[in-house]
């Protein structure tokens, strides 16, 4: 951290200073001209008290610059009035105004502080003076510079500026009303030009207000609006694309489901003819078991009915060996256990009897044949 505020030359990385040196650094790449136009380089209007003439001297990126010299305004201007506004262009006199003290109306001492004092430096320096000036705290007006950071150690090199109170109230009583417009004061250097201290106390710093305030309200209130609007904006669009993609994911759905419908069916027709394969190919064929039948029945026997339902054989019809027909069709590898299912009734038309008899239709496989042959066995 500290490396870093070396780096950047700024007293404070708070937030607040942080961005102003930022703004400044910006500025100092743009010209001149636009940075006065933009209200970023405005300078500031020093007034300084010499006897009964106010000298008057503008400081701007350029340098120093004499404007003039006037009467003290004490006797020339109206109770309450702006006698500089008066005589001075608007350009002029809505600059800051600040109290220029001369070279000999100061002292001066230079003291090392620790690397965290620049976090509040004229707080810390308030402390000193009691020890490095010949003033009490509470008469004098003081402010601090950073001149230089030491690499090795990182502490500060800071000079710490003293004017006594009663100096600086005599100076801006010799400007009557003209001092509550100050927004500072400064003491000249051995060079004449001023040190970039300020010694008024916070609480009396007069601040003008800022012509940009209307429209940096009104552009960050448009900038407000202009946001809102594209998160709104993106948000409906958002949306609809939501909306949209819901369509095309519904039709999709749909499309799919069909599909596996259509899949389910084929699915259970595929299994069921297979199904219907592997019995067919287990069990007789119907021309099979007729042939078997026709092979098996006496001759006098004709059948009413045929049916075959599942592994069930059902035969229906009339004999003259009616009671002799079981015997007759046990033994076949077509089906098993054939039996009457009710009592034989005599036909008086033809004189044979009416008989009813059933049959489970065994499998024709090979180890079907075994199993089936293991039966007939051991029932004879």
């Amino acid at each position: 951290m500290t490396a870093l505020r070396e780096r950047l030359g700024v007293q404070s990385l708070r937030a607040g200073g942080f961005f102003a040196w930022w703004g400044r650094s910006l500025a100092a790449w743009l010209p001149r001209s636009w940075r006065a136009a933009l209200g970023l380089d405005r300078g500031r209007l020093l007034l300084g008290v010499d006897g009964d003439s106010l000298q008057l001297r503008l400081q701007d990126g350029d340098g120093l610059h004499d404007i003039g010299r006037m009467p003290l305004p004490t006797e020339l201007e109206v109770e309450g009035g702006d006698v500089l506004a008066a005589v001075l262009s608007p350009a002029l006199a809505e600059l800051p105004r600040w109290l220029l003290l001369p070279a000999g109306a100061c002292l001066r001492r230079r003291l090392v502080l620790p690397a965290a004092a620049a976090e509040r430096l004229r707080d810390v320096v308030g402390f000193e003076i009691d020890r490095q000036t010949p003033f009490a705290a509470e008469d004098a007006a003081y402010d601090a510079r950073l001149l230089s950071r030491r690499d090795g150690d990182g502490q500060l090199d800071v000079e710490l500026v003293v004017v006594p109170r009663a100096a600086l109230d005599a100076q801006c009583n010799a400007l009557g009303a003209q001092a509550r417009l100050l927004a500072g004061a400064d003491v000249a250097g051995a060079n004449g030009e001023p040190l970039g201290v300020n010694l008024l106390p916070p609480a009396t710093r007069f601040a003008p207000s800022d012509p940009w305030r209307a429209w940096n309200l009104a552009l960050a209130g448009v900038a407000v609006l202009a946001l809102a609007a594209a998160l709104w904006q993106m948000l409906d669009n958002r949306r609809v694309a939501a909306d949209a993609f819901a369509v095309v994911t519904g039709r999709q759905v749909e499309a799919a489901r069909k599909v596996s419908v259509q899949r389910q069916r084929l699915v259970d027709l595929v299994q069921g003819q297979a199904f219907l394969d592997r019995s067919r190919s287990g069990r007789a064929t119907t021309v099979e078991v007729l042939d078997e039948l026709s092979r098996r029945l006496p001759d006098d026997t004709y059948l009413e009915k045929f049916a075959l339902e599942g592994d069930r054989m059902t035969l229906i019809g009339l004999s003259s060996e009616a009671s002799a027909l079981v015997g007759r069709l046990e033994g076949s590898k077509l089906w098993r256990a054939p039996a009457f299912t009710g009592a034989l009734v005599p036909d008086p038309r033809t004189k044979r009897d009416r008989f009813t008899l059933v049959a489970v239709l065994v499998d024709t496989g090979p180890d079907a044949g075994d199993a089936d042959g293991g039966d007939d066995a051991n029932r004879r």
